[in-house]
């Protein structure tokens, strides 16, 4: 049957508004976090050589950072503390083997390779958050090369032997103490935006081995008559008192842990993915879908480390288990980037299989964004993964998703925004807002810029010209050209990136 004329009218005009609404929806997110694993157990990702000399230490790290700021990348999730050791100064634990060779020696001349890496990161207006494995001990059973200091040293009767290694035990409430004390030394003794944990809680699975516990169960069970049910609550434990610590400590500090991808297989419990795999609540005593109903991380990053249509693990339902099991919280994918083009794999032989991955959480309101593991796998650019990132996904700037929960209240607007006009640049110039409600202070601006007719619309990523996390209330662009129309302004951001209302709108013709 025709349609009526006027209805075809009406039609037509339905269509052509659908069609400019998507066209102006921007191509990437504005606000999406994308973060990298900067490993150095091992030295998987830095230092290259433990022996090399200071400087060069410094000047690798700082290229490895700038790399990742150019590929897009907003975060860098940097290991401080591998195992029981130090990759910072300030630290009551000794200088990591990985570092300089020998465990307890500093480097020389000295340097804070977290002072570094927080420095860098915010330069380049990067997150930086400080990595810690909390139960690790030892890496292997050769315990020759352990520093007289190390803990294993002094509080031997705190550790579990498992696998030919050493851990904390985490049913001793003292163990639990000591491990919150250290990650509060460098809450408070360093500029760092967030504490993240990865995944080794009570030990994976040895076939043969058996944590021996019992006694610690009997003194300490706290209730307890499963011994199962008794090592979660431990983790709990610890969990929950980090997350008030953190907080109270500095309330705008972000909380987040990245654990094995798997909470619960359906077979087991019909609230737990459609999977085959190991998981963590039963194999790692890991309760980590409580962590994230409770409210005790600002945000879970699984890590799914497996391609798209996987049998036993496949990364799409996995995606859709956990982004129904946020809670309001954040949630970050962990994705396997050291597995792009292995062998044994068929799904990571695929170019398009990370890209695809990406494409997958984007159309998922409940997921924030990415985490990669790990940095060299993105420097070494398998089947070009990270080319596909700086010159696809990530080929515009993106701010971090705010966390409301932690603040909600963002500055005012910057004031007065000017312009000098150089040979070859225009230098923006403004003032600073004026006090927020909450008095939180400014901790730092976005430039955006539009050319010729372009509207000024903020929520378009390829606008945003420069994303800065310090005060100073100045910018030079360098990359304008002649003979052309510019519109600029200004926001203010607080410390977890709420955003202000723009400055005035500076227009700028150039000769």
């Amino acid at each position: 049957m025709l349609l009526p004329v006027r209805y075809f009218f009406l039609f037509v005009l339905f269509f052509l508004q659908i069609c400019i609404v998507s066209a102006q929806v921007p191509s990437e997110p504005k606000r999406e976090f994308r973060a990298v694993w900067l490993a150095t157990v091992g030295n998987i990702d830095w230092p290259a050589k433990p022996l090399a000399p200071s400087d060069t230490q410094k000047k690798e790290l700082t290229d490895i950072i700038e790399f990742h700021h150019q590929s897009g990348i907003n975060a860098v999730f940097f290991q401080i503390r591998p195992a029981a050791d130090a990759f910072y100064a300030k630290s009551r634990e000794p200088w990591s083997q990985w570092l300089t060779g020998k465990q307890g020696q500093a480097p020389s001349p000295l340097f804070d390779p977290l002072e570094v890496a927080i420095k860098e990161a915010h330069k380049r207006g990067m997150e930086l958050h400080a990595w810690f494995n909390p139960y690790r001990a030892t890496l292997s059973a050769n315990e020759t090369n352990l520093s007289p200091t190390h803990i294993t040293r002094l509080k031997p009767e705190w550790f579990l032997t498992y696998g030919g290694t050493k851990l904390f035990n985490p049913g001793l409430p003292e163990v639990r103490e000591y491990i919150v004390q250290v990650v509060l030394n460098v809450v408070d003794n360093y500029d760092i935006d967030g504490v993240h944990m990865d995944d080794y809680f009570y030990p994976y699975q040895i076939a043969g081995q058996k944590i021996k516990d019992s006694a610690t169960f009997a003194k300490y069970n706290n209730g307890f008559t499963d011994i199962e049910d008794w090592r979660r609550n431990n983790v709990d434990l610890l969990i929950k008192t980090l997350t008030d610590s953190i907080h109270k400590h500095k309330p705008f500090m972000k909380f987040g842990i990245s654990p094995f991808g798997i909470w619960k297989n359906s077979y087991r419990d019909p609230e737990g993915s459609d999977t085959h795999g190991g998981d963590s609540y039963y194999e790692l005593y890991a309760d980590t879908r409580k962590w994230v109903k409770n409210g005790w991380v600002d945000y879970i990053n699984p890590q799914l480390y497996w391609p798209i249509g996987y049998g036993a693990a496949d990364y799409a339902k996995l995606l859709n288990w956990w982004s129904l099991n946020t809670y309001d919280r954040h949630l970050y994918i962990g994705h396997g980037a050291y597995r792009v083009n292995e062998i044994r794999n068929a799904g990571f032989k695929q170019p398009g299989q990370i890209p695809e991955q990406i494409k997958l959480l984007r159309k998922n309101p409940r997921v924030q964004g990415s985490v990669f593991f790990s940095s060299k796998s993105l420097i070494n650019n398998p089947l070009g993964v990270n080319d596909s990132l700086s010159d696809n996904y990530y080929k515009y700037p993106a701010l971090p998703p705010q966390m409301l929960w932690l603040d909600s209240i963002a500055p005012n607007r910057p004031q007065e925004l000017g312009y000098k006009v150089q040979k070859r640049s225009i230098i923006l110039i403004w003032k600073a807002p004026l006090p927020s409600k909450d008095k939180d202070p400014v901790y730092g601006y976005v430039v955006y810029r539009f050319e010729g007719d372009e509207k000024v619309a903020l929520d378009d990523p390829k606008n945003i010209l420069h994303i800065q996390y310090d005060t100073t209330p100045y910018f030079e662009d360098a990359t304008i050209e002649r003979a052309k129309n510019y519109k600029y302004v200004v926001t203010a951001i607080d410390r977890l990136k709420n955003e202000s209302y723009p400055s005035n709108v500076l227009a700028i013709s150039t000769q």
